[in-house]
Protein backbone atom coordinates (compact mmCIF):
# COMPACT_ATOMS: atom_id res chain seq x y z
CA UNK A 1 0.00 0.00 0.00
CA UNK A 2 1.36 3.05 -1.32
CA UNK A 3 0.26 6.74 -0.16
CA UNK A 4 -1.73 8.96 -1.86
CA UNK A 5 -2.54 11.75 0.23
CA UNK A 6 -0.77 14.37 2.12
CA UNK A 7 -1.87 15.49 5.99
CA UNK A 8 -3.50 18.28 5.09
CA UNK A 9 -5.62 16.46 1.95
CA UNK A 10 -7.31 14.40 4.73
CA UNK A 11 -8.45 17.44 6.89
CA UNK A 12 -12.15 18.41 7.16
CA UNK A 13 -13.73 21.74 7.20
CA UNK A 14 -15.70 20.18 10.60
CA UNK A 15 -13.49 18.05 12.35
CA UNK A 16 -15.62 16.95 14.93
CA UNK A 17 -16.27 12.83 15.11
CA UNK A 18 -18.65 11.14 11.80
CA UNK A 19 -20.10 9.55 14.58
CA UNK A 20 -21.64 12.43 16.18
CA UNK A 21 -22.66 13.60 12.35
CA UNK A 22 -24.45 10.55 11.58
CA UNK A 23 -26.21 10.16 14.41
CA UNK A 24 -29.79 10.97 13.47
CA UNK A 25 -31.09 9.05 10.45
CA UNK A 26 -31.69 10.43 7.16
CA UNK A 27 -34.39 8.90 4.95
CA UNK A 28 -33.57 10.67 2.10
CA UNK A 29 -31.79 10.25 -1.35
CA UNK A 30 -28.76 11.54 -1.95
CA UNK A 31 -28.25 11.50 -5.52
CA UNK A 32 -31.61 11.82 -7.97
CA UNK A 33 -33.30 9.26 -9.75
CA UNK A 34 -31.23 9.48 -13.02
CA UNK A 35 -28.22 8.56 -10.94
CA UNK A 36 -29.94 5.68 -9.23
CA UNK A 37 -31.06 4.02 -12.25
CA UNK A 38 -27.85 3.94 -14.09
CA UNK A 39 -26.11 2.62 -10.74
CA UNK A 40 -28.95 -0.14 -10.46
CA UNK A 41 -28.48 -0.91 -13.90
CA UNK A 42 -24.63 -1.65 -13.45
CA UNK A 43 -25.21 -3.83 -10.39
CA UNK A 44 -27.46 -5.43 -12.59
CA UNK A 45 -25.09 -6.26 -15.32
CA UNK A 46 -21.83 -6.69 -13.32
CA UNK A 47 -22.72 -7.89 -9.97
CA UNK A 48 -23.25 -12.20 -9.58
CA UNK A 49 -26.80 -13.09 -8.85
CA UNK A 50 -25.71 -15.70 -6.59
CA UNK A 51 -23.09 -13.19 -5.14
CA UNK A 52 -22.06 -12.13 -1.39
CA UNK A 53 -22.72 -8.19 -1.54
CA UNK A 54 -20.75 -5.91 1.11
CA UNK A 55 -22.43 -2.54 1.30
CA UNK A 56 -19.73 -0.58 2.50
CA UNK A 57 -20.46 3.05 4.09
CA UNK A 58 -24.33 2.05 3.72
CA UNK A 59 -27.63 3.77 4.36
CA UNK A 60 -31.05 2.83 4.41
CA UNK A 61 -31.13 2.20 0.42
CA UNK A 62 -28.65 0.05 -1.82
CA UNK A 63 -29.87 0.36 -4.94
CA UNK A 64 -29.72 -3.54 -5.90
CA UNK A 65 -31.76 -4.68 -8.70
CA UNK A 66 -34.98 -5.36 -6.71
CA UNK A 67 -35.53 -8.53 -9.17
CA UNK A 68 -32.24 -10.17 -7.69
CA UNK A 69 -31.99 -11.64 -4.77
CA UNK A 70 -28.11 -12.24 -3.85
CA UNK A 71 -26.85 -14.94 -1.64
CA UNK A 72 -26.24 -12.58 1.26
CA UNK A 73 -25.68 -8.91 1.30
CA UNK A 74 -23.53 -7.28 4.51
CA UNK A 75 -24.40 -3.98 5.56
CA UNK A 76 -21.95 -1.06 6.50
CA UNK A 77 -22.68 2.31 7.73
CA UNK A 78 -22.54 5.17 10.35
CA UNK A 79 -26.51 4.84 11.79
CA UNK A 80 -27.77 1.70 12.85
CA UNK A 81 -31.49 2.92 12.45
CA UNK A 82 -30.83 3.21 8.66
CA UNK A 83 -29.44 0.19 8.35
CA UNK A 84 -32.21 -1.58 9.72
CA UNK A 85 -34.37 0.03 7.66
CA UNK A 86 -32.78 -1.20 4.07
CA UNK A 87 -34.55 -4.63 3.40
CA UNK A 88 -31.61 -5.84 1.17
CA UNK A 89 -28.96 -5.90 3.56
CA UNK A 90 -29.22 -9.31 5.27
CA UNK A 91 -26.88 -8.34 8.22
CA UNK A 92 -24.56 -4.93 9.17
CA UNK A 93 -22.52 -3.31 11.57
CA UNK A 94 -22.03 0.09 12.42
CA UNK A 95 -18.17 1.44 12.79
CA UNK A 96 -16.27 5.00 11.83
CA UNK A 97 -13.97 4.35 9.33
CA UNK A 98 -12.20 7.40 9.76
CA UNK A 99 -11.21 6.60 13.23
CA UNK A 100 -10.90 2.33 12.97
CA UNK A 101 -10.26 1.43 9.33
CA UNK A 102 -9.78 -2.42 9.47
CA UNK A 103 -13.10 -4.68 8.74
CA UNK A 104 -14.15 -7.31 11.13
CA UNK A 105 -14.70 -9.29 8.08
CA UNK A 106 -13.21 -12.59 6.83
CA UNK A 107 -10.49 -12.59 3.80
CA UNK A 108 -11.71 -13.43 0.55
CA UNK A 109 -15.37 -13.40 1.56
CA UNK A 110 -17.43 -11.81 -0.49
CA UNK A 111 -17.93 -11.39 -4.67
CA UNK A 112 -18.21 -7.31 -4.66
CA UNK A 113 -17.78 -4.29 -2.45
CA UNK A 114 -19.89 -1.33 -3.10
CA UNK A 115 -19.55 2.06 -2.36
CA UNK A 116 -22.27 4.93 -3.23
CA UNK A 117 -21.71 8.21 -2.40
CA UNK A 118 -19.54 8.32 0.41
CA UNK A 119 -15.85 7.71 -0.60
CA UNK A 120 -15.61 11.63 -0.52
CA UNK A 121 -15.56 11.31 3.04
CA UNK A 122 -13.03 8.69 3.61
CA UNK A 123 -9.98 10.66 5.96
CA UNK A 124 -7.90 7.22 4.73
CA UNK A 125 -8.94 5.76 1.82
CA UNK A 126 -5.82 3.83 1.38
CA UNK A 127 -6.50 1.38 4.10
CA UNK A 128 -9.73 1.20 3.90
CA UNK A 129 -9.04 0.06 -0.24
CA UNK A 130 -6.64 -2.27 1.39
CA UNK A 131 -9.25 -3.65 3.51
CA UNK A 132 -11.71 -3.87 0.13
CA UNK A 133 -9.18 -5.82 -1.68
CA UNK A 134 -8.75 -7.73 1.51
CA UNK A 135 -12.31 -8.96 1.68
CA UNK A 136 -12.91 -9.32 -1.97
CA UNK A 137 -12.54 -13.05 -3.34
CA UNK A 138 -9.91 -13.60 -6.28
CA UNK A 139 -11.72 -11.94 -9.24
CA UNK A 140 -14.13 -9.98 -7.04
CA UNK A 141 -15.31 -6.58 -7.99
CA UNK A 142 -15.52 -3.11 -6.22
CA UNK A 143 -17.61 -0.36 -7.71
CA UNK A 144 -17.26 2.92 -6.44
CA UNK A 145 -20.03 5.32 -7.14
CA UNK A 146 -20.04 9.13 -6.25
CA UNK A 147 -21.24 12.10 -7.82
CA UNK A 148 -21.03 15.93 -7.35
CA UNK A 149 -23.16 16.03 -4.37
CA UNK A 150 -22.12 15.82 -0.71
CA UNK A 151 -22.10 17.07 2.47
CA UNK A 152 -18.85 19.62 1.78
CA UNK A 153 -18.44 20.13 5.41
CA UNK A 154 -17.95 16.41 6.05
CA UNK A 155 -15.69 15.71 2.53
CA UNK A 156 -11.63 15.73 2.86
CA UNK A 157 -9.85 18.75 1.64
CA UNK A 158 -8.62 16.70 -1.40
CA UNK A 159 -12.12 16.03 -2.44
CA UNK A 160 -12.98 19.67 -2.37
CA UNK A 161 -10.34 21.25 -4.19
CA UNK A 162 -10.62 18.81 -7.39
CA UNK A 163 -13.02 18.90 -10.65
CA UNK A 164 -15.21 15.79 -10.69
CA UNK A 165 -12.75 14.90 -13.55
CA UNK A 166 -10.18 15.05 -10.99
CA UNK A 167 -12.21 13.49 -8.96
CA UNK A 168 -12.01 10.76 -10.56
CA UNK A 169 -8.64 10.36 -11.11
CA UNK A 170 -8.13 10.33 -7.52
CA UNK A 171 -10.45 7.59 -7.05
CA UNK A 172 -8.08 5.28 -9.33
CA UNK A 173 -5.26 5.99 -7.65
CA UNK A 174 -6.83 4.59 -4.34
CA UNK A 175 -7.24 1.89 -6.37
CA UNK A 176 -3.36 2.00 -7.81
CA UNK A 177 -2.47 2.10 -3.84
CA UNK A 178 -3.31 -1.23 -2.96
CA UNK A 179 -1.53 -4.00 -5.10
CA UNK A 180 -3.78 -6.70 -6.39
CA UNK A 181 -6.17 -4.81 -8.10
CA UNK A 182 -6.57 -5.79 -11.68
CA UNK A 183 -8.06 -3.68 -14.58
CA UNK A 184 -9.75 -0.36 -13.36
CA UNK A 185 -12.65 0.64 -15.51
CA UNK A 186 -14.27 4.13 -15.28
CA UNK A 187 -17.54 5.11 -16.09
CA UNK A 188 -18.51 9.34 -16.29
CA UNK A 189 -21.47 10.38 -17.58
CA UNK A 190 -22.46 14.25 -17.16
CA UNK A 191 -26.03 13.61 -16.10
CA UNK A 192 -27.63 15.94 -18.86
CA UNK A 193 -30.24 14.92 -20.50
CA UNK A 194 -32.88 16.76 -23.05
CA UNK A 195 -31.33 19.13 -21.96
CA UNK A 196 -32.48 18.77 -18.49
CA UNK A 197 -29.88 18.77 -15.67
CA UNK A 198 -29.06 15.78 -13.24
CA UNK A 199 -26.46 14.61 -10.93
CA UNK A 200 -23.36 13.50 -12.68
CA UNK A 201 -22.33 9.68 -12.90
Amino acid sequence: MTSVLAEADRGKLDPTSDTLFYDSPRFVYHVDTGFVQQLTQLYRELLPPDGRIFDLMSSWVSHLPPEVNYRFVQGHGLNGEELARNERLDAHFVQNLNENQVLPLDDASFDAVLNTVSVQYMQYPERIFAEIYRVLKPNGIAIISFSNRMFPHKAIQAWLERSDAQRLQLVKRYFESVQGFGEIETIAKSGRRFLVSGDPF
